[in-house]
């Protein structure tokens, strides 16, 4: 072991030990023998906290340690997770997990949740055990991810809705989401957010781990944005002096009976972000200019417009084709 001076006049003794360095501080400078015992007594007080630390112990750690520079939604996402793994997983012992127990936790709990949430499960227990067994190779075989092709709304339905929902709380929000705002967003946005017909984004009402409502930053740095909105609804905004003031999961079921009363097909207020790329692309807009506008960090949303315009072309196409047979056969 070398001992090594430090600018402040103080010693330290480092060393390595299964991948990972260990080090003890000595405010003189230490024997071969003193820097061999302190090392071996820093060990020892290692390998008795290795050998009683649990994956439950270990996740709350990991919880704790990533508290503040994690959104509250995330946290409450892990919070969730650890009601749902096994207390059979959580009681091993994080330096015993094998790939295998994490592929045994994994199969156990596909059978009662979807592949999405298994997947945020895996992240979850991959992360924990990267920060505490950085050894320890995951390989785990995961469930098929289920491609759902949610409706799309038309630019009939959308107007069907404005109308319907005009000079209700709802008719701004829904506007707004139209603009490829969030609803997270939407709800956090005030009049002072507004300058002209410039609105600011910067900040999310987000659901935190108390089950609280919590307004934080953006989801993202690209979501931190300003978009421009037509005068006539930022001079609304203004003269009701407020956005919306209701609970965020009231405009979803608003838009829900909405859509129940007008027969269209139900689909979510997050769709409508959806319809604003969509219609941005028809309009040529270039693509990294969509993806700031509408605070997307990825080309993800992008790639699922121009799927849904194939799939729109694909279906014209067997329809023309069909046209074409049922001519040549019956005319």
């Amino acid at each position: 072991m070398k001992i090594e001076k430090r600018p402040s006049g103080s010693y330290r003794v480092r060393k390595m030990y299964k991948g990972q360095i260990y080090t003890v501080s000595f405010e003189h400078k230490p024997t071969q023998k003193e820097a061999m015992l302190a090392m071996a007594d820093e060990l020892q007080k290692v390998q008795k906290k290795h050998e009683s630390m649990t994956f439950q112990a270990a996740a709350e750690e990991y919880i704790e340690a990533k508290r503040n520079v994690l959104s509250p939604t995330t946290i409450k996402g892990y919070k969730s997770a650890m009601m749902t793994i096994s207390k059979k997983f959580q009681d091993i012992n994080i330096h015993d997990i094998t790939a295998l127990d994490i592929q045994t936790e994994i199969n156990r709990l596909a059978k009662e949740r979807s592949p999405k949430t298994v997947r945020n499960y895996h992240g979850f227990i991959s992360a924990v055990c990267g920060i505490f067994c950085p050894n320890l190779k995951v390989c785990t075989t995961l469930p098929q991810k289920v491609k759902n092709e949610s409706y799309i709304p038309s630019d009939d339905d959308v107007r069907r809705i404005l109308e319907y929902a005009k000079g209700t709380e709802y008719e701004i929000p829904i506007i707004l989401a139209c603009y490829g705002l969030r609803r997270s967003e939407i709800c956090a946005l005030t009049v002072n957010d507004i300058d002209g017909d410039i609105v600011a984004i910067n900040k999310a009402k987000v659901l935190g781990e108390d089950e609280k409502w919590v307004t934080k930053t953006t989801k993202t740095t690209s979501s931190t944005r300003e978009i421009i909105i037509p005068m006539e609804i930022a001079d609304k905004i203004r003269k009701r002096g407020y956005v919306y003031k209701g609970h965020p999961n009231v405009i979803t079921r608003y838009l829900e009976r909405t859509e129940d009363s007008l027969g269209i097909p139900r689909f979510p207020l997050h769709k409508l972000r959806h319809y604003f790329a969509s219609k941005m692309s028809a309009l040529n807009i270039p693509e990294a200019d969509i993806m700031r506008m509408g605070g997307w960090e990825t080309d993800h949303v992008m790639k699922s417009v121009y799927r849904h315009s194939m799939m729109d072309k694909q279906e014209q196409a067997k329809r023309d084709a069909a046209e074409k047979l049922r001519n040549s056969l019956f005319s």
